[in-house]
């Protein structure tokens, strides 16, 4: 169905791609893989006319095809799912699904058919609980991807990408996701797929393209026959093991952060647990369950009933006694609420300590370099130039500039958010190799994630959440993925 064959784009100083080829069949589902920074974004947003190759060619169907605008990939039948939900927060559902193509009757909108039109493609996406008039705003990002997903669907698309979909999905939710593909390549729909979850790719994909470097360096890999030795040594062009970093032999040092029966109505109710120093604590649970939430509330930007103790000492609530008292949150949506992504990797590093770089009221801005430097030197942060825009740091080194603000001046306790969304399988053993740098610095660590791998890997002890509740207490070594989800599904301890 497509044919790419050597695209090249360049930017100012930088070959984003340099001489990429794509084979895609119709009915099938084609991953495509690489790091961050490899040209996958690059080069899904070719297909979908947002950038212009410099060189190559692309066939659809047996004829050329050169979408010069978004429009006009539209009009040839692709549609793009993004990583980054490129929703209108405040316009209703059915707006955003017939965006650009509303349904009108005799020159004038029709918002009823368009309400109509809506719930029928939510109800085929199976999420009829989406109301077709409710603010896209104001939904969880969960149900925003359905609706992404739900616009894509409006198009009647023959070729559909789709970058990192499930990564605000619950277990569940993910499996409705790999229902709706195979009805489309059923259908004859192709889909092109991006994920770094390999697990992910086996259950769902055909075949697989490997991006290195802006380059194709394997195409259409057996999906579930290629071993993952084999596809990870393909995206990093050296042999990576896929294991997190050995646990500390040492025994946690005096407690730090102790909750006792926090409550938010609706959120999560009688919670209650303590994280000691050099120690990771994780919570696991489907999206929903509470996870967030709680970590909003201990970090003082969620009202909570309960108490919450700080070395002992009772924290006031609100986001500036927090950061006050020695604590440092990385949240879900580093873009949307942790980075500020046109000022330096120095800049968001200093963010929060302003202060303790002010002489005499004016910032010492050699103080603040050196020290941003330091800390990007110890994170390995890359490329190592601290004055470039944050912007342009791949999703993994993005990452560790948000852990490196929360360094500054030194922090008690981390509160991680899904801290590897996003980041490729290399980054990922970087970022695991931080995190558990700091907690054998002393630094007391509660960590949330989708991955209940992740959280069993590099937590010491794991919490188990459902609806709100915890359900299960216990040492994450002795704990396995099959078993934490059982107790996830069936809602009690094992």
């Amino acid at each position: 169905m497509l044919v790419m064959r050597g695209i090249v784009k360049q930017f100012p100083g930088v070959r984003a791609l340099d001489g990429v080829d794509l084979d895609v069949r119709a009915g099938e589902v084609h991953c495509l893989l690489g790091q961050n920074g490899a040209g996958k974004s690059t080069l899904i947003k070719v297909l979908a006319g947002v950038h212009q190759p410099d060189e190559g060619t692309i066939t659809f169907n047996g004829a050329e095809a050169r979408p010069g605008s978004p429009i006009d990939a539209i009009r040839l039948g692709f549609a793009t799912i993004y990583q980054e939900l490129d929703l209108v927060d405040g316009l209703s559902v059915a707006e955003n699904i017939f965006l650009g193509h509303e349904h009108a009757r005799l020159g004038f909108v029709d918002r009823a058919a368009g309400r109509r039109a809506a719930r029928e493609v939510l109800e085929r996406l199976g999420h009829p609980e989406i109301r077709p008039n409710a603010e896209v705003g104001r939904l969880p990002p969960a149900a925003k991807q359905v609706v992404s997903m739900a616009r894509a669907l409006s198009h009647d698309a023959r070729l559909i990408i789709m970058d990192e979909p499930s990564a605000a999905l619950a277990h569940d939710e993910v499996a409705n996701l790999f229902r709706i593909i195979r009805e489309l390549t059923a259908q004859g729909v192709a889909v092109v797929y991006i994920s770094h979850r390999l697990e992910e790719i086996r259950e769902i994909g055909d075949r697989v393209t490997v991006l290195k470097d802006g380059r194709t360096v394997a195409v259409g890999l057996p999906a579930r026959d290629t071993p993952t030795s084999r596809v990870v040594s393909l995206m990093t062009g050296r042999d990576v093991e896929y294991v997190f970093p050995p646990r500390s032999s040492r025994p946690p040092g005096e407690e730090v952060l102790r909750v006792e029966g926090l409550s938010a109505p609706g959120a999560f109710s009688g919670v209650s647990f303590s994280v000691r120093a050099g120690e990771i604590v994780g919570l696991a649970g489907l999206v929903g369950s509470g996870r967030s939430e709680i970590l909003e509330a201990v970090y003082g930007a969620r009202r909570a009933a309960g108490r919450v103790l700080l070395g002992g000492r009772p924290v006031r609530r609100g986001v500036t006694h927090a950061v006050r008292s020695g604590m440092g949150l990385a949240p879900e949506e580093r873009k949307a609420q942790a980075l500020l992504l046109d000022q330096s990797v120095t800049a968001n590093i200093t963010l929060g300590s302003l202060p303790g770089f002010a002489r005499f009221g004016w910032i010492d801005r050699g103080r603040e370099r050196a020290e941003a430097a330091r800390l990007a030197d110890l994170l390995d942060i890359r490329p190592p130039d601290t004055e470039r825009p944050v912007r342009t740091l791949s999703g993994g080194n993005q990452q560790k500039a948000v852990l490196a603000r929360w360094l500054v001046g030194g922090r008690r306790l981390l509160l991680l958010d899904e801290p590897t969304r996003g980041v490729d399988v290399g980054a990922r053993a970087e970022l695991y190799a931080v995190i558990r740098d700091l907690a054998d610095r002393g630094i007391a660590v509660l960590l949330v994630s989708s991955e209940v791998p992740e959280v069993l890997g590099l937590s010491d002890r794991v919490l188990v959440l459902r609806e709100g509740t915890v359900i299960h207490e216990g040492d994450a070594a002795v704990l396995d993925e099959h078993r934490v989800l059982d107790m996830i599904m069936e809602g009690r301890a094992a």
